[in-house]
């Protein structure tokens, strides 16, 4: 019988109680996380030696922290306003920043917040490198006694529902993996949040499911949202190539970060303005028209397409209103397959029509918003589950999920790639783990396991680095994520590559079409003297106009005319703020080198009269009224860098 309990003090009591020998705890990953709960338990453990503490789970998000003072400045009301005054940062995540875990805690994460912990050396130690298919079944064998969990709960008809919410995908698998393998049930608390989307179909659970169930006031902080970010002229060239690769009527992964927000942008305008959509695809100077034939399109989208993602994100959101993510699948082998085949099928009385799949969600607060809203076929259409059904084809109903899956594309970003198709994604040659492998490995392998499925890797052909600019195509990386036997199709803004099937000459020579031109050399010489190019090969000239200068010249009557926006789906900042936003990048860029740094300090000093349009943004930084050598300073710096 399930124990609700009044209090968070009361629960960590007993949660110590049932776990008397030493705490295994399990949180899901991301939104699913009870910052309050965790972080009464971690203070316990910092307090009582003697208690052992260890938390398995991934992707404990952090809001950002300022690098500078400027950067501060502008972030500390930013942060205020975006998360709330009251939002409770996971506490061990400071404390393995400042390598100060106590010598009885351990957490061991198989996913972390992007570069958040390069160089953080207890985060480093505990990480381990899974898909995240295989979470469950390796945390079975570790003796977990407790799991706790953020869950959404509906009064209705005077009663309550449950749900899973965010996070349904590893908690219902780890749960029937360990009672088939034996082993003791952990205490299993569900930790009520007010404002946390309710997600019904498989995500809903019983009373019955929790030992105990936690609706204490204290827990009703702002949820973590993610701010929407900026996108760039790349990246949305890219996100036009990509979206051509979609077939209409096919299935949609994607994940999360601004190489997605492109691709959705790009989809949305093949939609809802097809004539300009083919004309800036035009202007990029599409060569991919006979993959584009044979395995996406251009045109509108008439049948739609089902999504089955292992993030659920705002990108489905806007597919969805955009008319787009409108493909329905049933769990019926007879009905999917004359869907299938194009015969019409009468599905009116049937409630099991899903036009999404996923496993956990995480976005903005619009997106959950949106969540909250969503009623009748529109709720009833949206399914959060385990994440073994969505990152892979095994369980028993390997065919129809291969009928609703038809076409599947799967994209996914990774960092770098060689020209012999090999994908870097989550972790540096030096073993330092930048994120981890999640789904990424599944889907790609899934890709290839479906008969019209592909995978689609996206990338910015260029990274900048130390005040050097570097490629991203590289001849050889020490460290794989992605196999070159598993190569597919990768996507800069420069255009598309397929290389499945294809011999390492060939994809040599279709990743140097989507390589920035000024790496292009150097990557020719290695393949010609390790044998992979003909000694007479050439770059066109046509590959040798790939710039930055002419992908921008390119698209510049679409954005002088308000497509391609900086924010192509809104921002969480102010006016103001999105004034201050390319300053400070710039102030970011110079001080990657003390000379540039120096040089553009002393060029700031004659340059501390600020114009009338520029007052409110020192005013917003705190430094219209400098007192004290650093404030002034740093109004120099700002008023450089504000007037380039």
């Amino acid at each position: 019988m399930t124990a609700p309990v009044p209090d968070i003090e009361t629960c960590v009591e007993r949660i110590l109680a049932h776990a008397h020998d030493g705490l295994r705890l399990a949180t899901p990953l991301g939104l699913g996380k009870p910052n309050v709960l965790l972080n009464a338990i971690y203070q316990r453990a910092e307090r009582d030696p003697a208690l052992k503490l260890t938390i398995y789970t991934a992707l404990s998000l952090a809001r950002p922290k300022a690098k500078s003072e400027l950067e501060r400045r502008f972030l500390g009301p930013f942060l205020a306003r975006h998360f709330g005054a009251d939002y409770p940062d996971l506490a061990w995540v400071a404390a393995q920043h400042a390598n100060a875990l106590p010598a009885n805690v351990r957490i061991c994460e198989f996913y972390l917040q992007s570069g958040a912990m390069l160089g953080v050396a207890q985060s480093q130690r505990d990480y381990a490198s899974l898909n995240y298919t295989h979470v469950a079944r390796d945390l079975v064998g570790v003796g977990i006694n407790v799991v706790v969990q953020m869950i959404a709960a509906r009064e209705e008809n005077g009663g309550v529902r449950y749900s899973l919410a965010s996070n349904p995908d590893v908690s219902l698998d780890l749960l029937d993996r360990m009672a088939a393998a034996g082993v003791p049930r952990p205490l299993v608390v569900g930790v009520v949040h007010p404002d946390l989307p309710f997600i019904g179909n498989e995500a809903e659970v019983g009373a019955g499911t929790f030992d105990i169930i936690l609706d204490d006031p204290a827990n009703r902080h702002t949820l973590f949202a993610l701010p929407r970010e900026p996108v760039d002229v790349a990246e949305y060239a890219l996100g036009l190539h990509a979206s051509a690769l979609v077939r209409d009527g096919g299935t949609l992964q994607i994940g999360i970060g601004v190489l997605s927000d492109a691709l959705v942008y790009a989809l949305r305008l093949r939609q809802q303005n097809n004539v300009d959509y083919r004309a800036a695809l035009t202007a990029l100077g599409n060569d991919s028209a006979g993959l584009i034939a044979r395995i996406g399109g251009v045109d509108p989208f008439a049948r739609g397409l089902y999504g089955a993602s292992e993030m659920v994100m705002d990108g489905f959101m806007h597919l969805a209103r955009a008319g787009i993510l409108k493909r329905r699948v049933y769990d019926d082998m007879a009905i999917e397959q004359a869907l299938a085949d194009g015969r019409e099928v009468d599905v009116s009385h049937r409630r099991d029509g899903r036009y999404l799949r996923g496993a956990f969600y995480l976005g903005s607060k619009d997106f959950y918003a949106w969540l909250r809203g969503l009623e009748g076929e529109d709720f009833e259409g949206l399914s959060m589950t385990r994440v073994s059904d969505i990152n892979q084809l095994y369980g028993g109903r390997e065919t129809l999920d291969a009928l609703q899956r038809r076409d599947a594309r799967f994209f996914n970003t990774c960092m770098m790639a060689t020209v012999l198709g090999a994908a870097v994604s989550d972790a540096l040659d030096t073993g330092q783990v930048v994120s981890g492998v999640g789904g990424q490995y599944n889907f790609v392998a899934m890709a290839h396991e479906l008969a019209s499925g592909r995978s689609v890797l996206l990338l910015r052909s260029t990274r900048a680095s130390g005040g050097k600019l570097n490629s991203n195509i590289l001849w050889n990386y020490g460290h794989e994520t992605i196999p070159r036997h598993l190569r597919d199709i990768y996507v800069t803004e420069y255009g598309s590559a397929d290389l499945r099937g294809k011999s390492d000459e060939d994809c040599v020579i279709a990743m140097l079409a989507i390589t920035d031109a000024r790496f292009q050399d150097d990557l020719v010489a290695r393949a010609k003297a390790n044998g992979k190019l003909h000694r007479e090969f050439a770059i066109s000239a046509r590959r040798r106009e790939n710039t930055p200068e002419r992908l921008a010249q390119a698209l510049a009557p679409w954005r002088a005319r308000g497509l391609f926006p900086v924010f192509p789906f809104g921002t969480d900042f102010t006016a103001d703020e999105q004034r201050l936003l390319p300053a400070l990048q710039r102030l970011q860029n110079v001080s990657v080198s003390k000379w540039k740094l120096a040089a553009f300090l002393l060029s700031s000093l004659w340059q501390n009269a600020a114009s009338p349009g520029i007052q409110p943004l020192l005013m917003r930084l705190g430094l219209d009224r400098p007192r004290g050598l650093q404030e002034r300073l740093l109004r120099r710096l700002a008023v450089r860098a504000l007037r380039d």
